[in-house]
């Protein structure tokens, strides 16, 4: 649901290509009776049909396994529980169900949720650090591009009790323009966005509360480890860069103790060795949003700054894909059972 979109259009690619995924129907309020075509030129030839209509979407959810919800914010807070009760899982790559208080929900986006009791029954769906949940779940939140990548690149040093929770972590990270959906606003279009870099809603921007939120879960299963904290402050300062798609975050992060490069560098490569789309760099790599295009995989570095006594940790990803749709297949094959890759270890495009 929501098939127009740049997120859509991935699922569809990649679920066109899926072993055990076979499409139904690609529903659009605003495409419904066209050809998929029109929309998908780049898929001609292995996606055919037309558009269905939204009104049809609540009756197809006793035919479908699954429900991947593209949708603008407020769709799948209103549609899940009919679409739930008849049987199919769903999968939300908006913001819906990321937040588990209906309160904090009505702070960030100023709304009340809909239906607040399936807050707490909705898996976070970043399958690396909750892949249980998802496991369990009929409902996943696919989490957002930039908490993926900035959540990847702080979960071991959260999760094993090194960073100094007194000092906030501040995440600086870009985005390529297709972030902005296919409708973007003014600041995105060509004339504006070609040869300019600019950050954008700093501070406040909505995914603040989403890492501060999962770095908080982090960092109370890590307590055993020694940091016996709740929390931790976190500022966030996304760019746009031109560029069509990818993601890089610089996230710089007090540590309780001084640890060198090598180790944290041997951390983090144990802490993602059963993570098949984590690829941990060795120094003197450094991630780059162009080796990660059009695949599922995060690159994550980790480097020791003694003049700071911070990790800095450098992640990059494709926004559409493990930043989004990617990830939502990715859900799927966890919550199926399957292997988690089915359908994703296609490599990246290059250069």
């Amino acid at each position: 649901m929501g098939g127009s979109g740049y997120a859509a259009q991935e699922l569809v690619r990649l679920v066109a290509q899926h072993p055990h995924l076979r499409l139904g129907w690609i529903l659009s309020r605003s495409h419904a009776g066209q050809s998929l075509s029109a929309v998908y030129p780049h898929l001609r030839g292995l996606v055919e049909g037309r558009f269905g209509s939204p009104d049809e979407l609540v009756d197809l959810a006793r035919s479908v396994g699954v429900i991947f919800l593209a949708t603008p914010a407020g769709f799948a807070a209103e549609q899940a529980p009919a679409l739930l009760e008849r049987g199919a899982a769903v999968v939300d790559l908006s913001a819906d169900f990321r937040l588990d208080d209906a309160g904090l929900y009505e702070r960030v986006y100023g709304r009340p949720h809909p239906h607040p009791e399936l807050l707490s029954q909705a898996a976070y769906g970043l399958p690396e650090l909750f892949g249980a949940e998802v496991a369990r779940s009929r409902l996943v939140a696919n989490p957002g591009c930039y908490p993926t990548a900035a959540l990847l690149a702080l979960a071991p040093l959260a999760a094993q009790g090194l960073l100094a929770v007194e000092r906030p972590v501040v995440v600086s990270a870009t985005s390529g323009i297709s972030g902005a959906g296919s409708q973007p606003g003014p600041m995105y279009h060509l004339p504006v966005a070609t040869e300019n870099v600019r950050p954008y809603g700093v501070p406040g921007h909505r995914h603040t509360p989403e890492m501060r939120l999962h770095l908080g879960r982090l960092l109370r299963a890590g307590a055993g480890a020694g940091t016996g904290a709740a929390g931790v402050e976190l500022a966030f300062i996304p760019h746009l860069v031109p560029a069509s798609r990818g993601i890089l975050a610089t996230c710089v992060a007090g540590l309780r103790e001084p640890h060198d490069t090598d180790e944290l560098t041997q951390r983090y490569a144990a802490f993602y060795r059963e993570a098949p789309f984590v690829r941990v760099l060795p120094p003197p790599e450094l991630p780059e949003t162009k080796a990660v295009q059009g695949a599922n995989f995060c690159d994550l570095a980790v480097r020791w700054d003694p003049g700071s006594r911070s990790a800095i940790v450098m992640a990059a990803l494709d926004n559409l894909v493990k930043g989004a749709s990617g990830q939502a297949i990715q859900n799927v094959n966890v919550l199926m059972g399957w292997d988690q890759t089915a359908g994703l270890m296609g490599a990246p495009l290059y250069p």
